[in-house]
């Protein structure tokens, strides 16, 4: 262990009490300070890289996380295994991605998180037979690693060929040691494959338990669902209060260079948003089809650089709000002319996104309500999106959101394109060219070719996009009609005015 003097020493404490308490760039700062008196300090170079990763500063994490190797950092697998993560879900560099991974597993061939990572990255690519084989590898090494095992049940085709996953899922599922945490995958699973098997009473009861589990796995941390709050923020969102306070006619067009345009050599952000499982992923892929076009996924960059500051109403705040997102974008996808922002949350931000780019045009995913609440329901997603927990929770949440983009539309009009996913499915030739046309791209027959891309896709529909296109997710609530009667009813029902 390095030896410090008292003044090094206590530069080391402020930083790590910076960081535990997340004030990111002034840890940032002190650890900047330390290291250039000391730069031999591994651990401070990794702590570095981990905050500046958080803080978008990409190049600059890769460097420090370097330094931390050059340094001789103990376990210096889990230093590639930061690296791959930036370079796959923040620069969109699979290739460099799967070579940290592997770097990282030369070292340590039994590193579960890396072989974990990457046959997650090989799912992403669409690669399912060496995803497959790598979840294998990890339940060789680790029988009671259950994650291993949920993801391996849902990379097999559906229906399931046998019934070996599937019991070996139930028995899982009987295990008193499995954690709540891992009940969750094991359910969610579990309720896939026999959906799949067309076992509807038995799936929706495996993810019933599945989403209590979810719940249950974050003790006194869950905060759960506010529906009164949810109610409140839509409230103050349509009365125009807060950072989306704006009028048709005021947004400020961000300055980049000359004139009042995005500048020629930052791509442009077409923003994809609706509510989860609405189609936004099979939308984007439809569009990364084009050359021009690169496939963002669900960007975090908003909500980031949110919440780095307060949004002031003046106009130079917004500007340098705008600019920032279009350095990020161009840090991420450098020659692209157009980027898909395809977080399907910003429809919240709708408000904001016109005053930082008035010029911008939105595309909103439509499907069919009951579709759309049944799929949040049968999707494990994190647990700060409380909603999707709870089916009646779920349908609340569809009406609010549903209240907002009918304020949306009425304020920004033909600037959104509402794209049905069922219409989609059901007529491409026609539904698609209309996408293209609002968006002011050319359209080619082509482009409905995109399950054969083999871009990386880092959503839940990451098997059904590489799907020719099909209609078996339409309709699929009349499956469980006993079981989402009360939903139905309650999303049938006029608002309260």
């Amino acid at each position: 262990m390095a030896i410090l003097s008292d003044s090094h020493a206590a530069l080391l404490r402020e930083a790590q009490n910076l960081q535990r308490l997340e004030r990111i760039p002034e840890a940032i700062r002190a650890y900047q300070r330390l290291l250039a008196e000391r730069p031999d300090l591994a651990e401070s170079w990794f702590n570095l890289g981990v905050l500046q990763r958080k803080a978008h500063e990409l190049t600059e994490a890769l460097a420090s996380y370097q330094k931390a190797l050059d340094c001789g950092i103990a376990g210096p697998e889990e230093v590639h295994l930061n690296r791959s993560v930036i370079y796959a879900d923040h620069l969109h560099q699979e290739a460099a991605a799967e070579h940290e991974l592997q770097r990282a597993l030369a070292l340590n061939p039994h590193y579960l998180p890396a072989l974990l990572n990457l046959a997650d990255l090989y799912e992403d690519l669409g690669r399912r037979a060496e995803a497959g084989a790598l979840y294998k590898r990890m339940l060789a090494l680790d029988p009671q690693c259950f994650e291993a095992l949920a993801r391996l049940a849902n990379t097999q085709p559906l229906p399931p060929a046998d019934d070996h996953l599937i019991n070996g899922l139930r028995s899982a599922l009987a295990n008193p040691v499995v954690s709540l945490a891992a009940r969750a995958s094991l359910g969610f699973a579990l309720g896939r494959l026999l959906d799949g098997r067309a076992e509807y009473a038995a799936a929706f009861e495996a993810y019933a338990a599945a989403n209590r589990n979810s719940r249950a796995s974050l003790g006194v941390r869950f905060i759960p669902y506010d529906r009164a709050g949810h109610e409140q923020q839509i409230d103050q969102l349509i009365a125009g209060s807060g950072a989306d306070r704006i009028a048709p006619e005021s947004g400020a067009r961000i300055v980049t260079g000359p004139g009042d345009r995005i500048a020629p050599n930052r791509p442009r952000p077409i923003f994809i948003c609706g509510m989860f499982r609405s189609g936004s992923t099979l939308t984007e892929q439809l569009l990364a089809g084009h050359p021009d076009v690169r496939a963002g996924g669900e960007l975090d960059f908003l909500p980031v650089l949110l919440a780095q500051r307060t949004l002031a109403p003046s106009t130079p705040e917004v500007d340098r709000l705008a600019s920032d997102y279009l350095a990020l974008l161009a840090q991420a996808f450098p020659d692209a002319r157009y980027v898909t922002d395809k977080r399907p949350d910003n429809f919240l931000r709708l408000g904001l996104i016109k005053r930082l780019f008035p010029d911008a045009k939105i595309v909103h995913t439509t499907r069919d309500a009951l579709d759309t609440c049944l799929s949040i329901y049968f999707l494990h997603l994190d647990q700060r999106q409380s909603y999707a927990l709870d089916l009646m929770d779920i349908g609340h949440y569809f009406r609010q959101y549903r209240r907002l983009m009918a304020h949306w539309k009425e304020l920004f009009g033909a600037a959104i394109f509402d794209f049905d996913y069922d219409r989609f499915v059901r007529e491409p030739e026609s539904a698609a060219p209309e996408l293209f046309r609002f968006l002011g791209l050319e359209w080619q027959s082509r482009f409905l070719q995109f399950q054969q891309s083999g871009r990386a896709v880092k959503t839940a529909s990451v098997w059904q996009v590489r799907e020719a296109l099909h209609r078996r997710s339409s309709g699929r609530a009349a499956r469980y009609a006993e079981q989402i009667a009360s939903l139905r009813d309650y999303l049938e029902d006029p608002p309260p005015r």
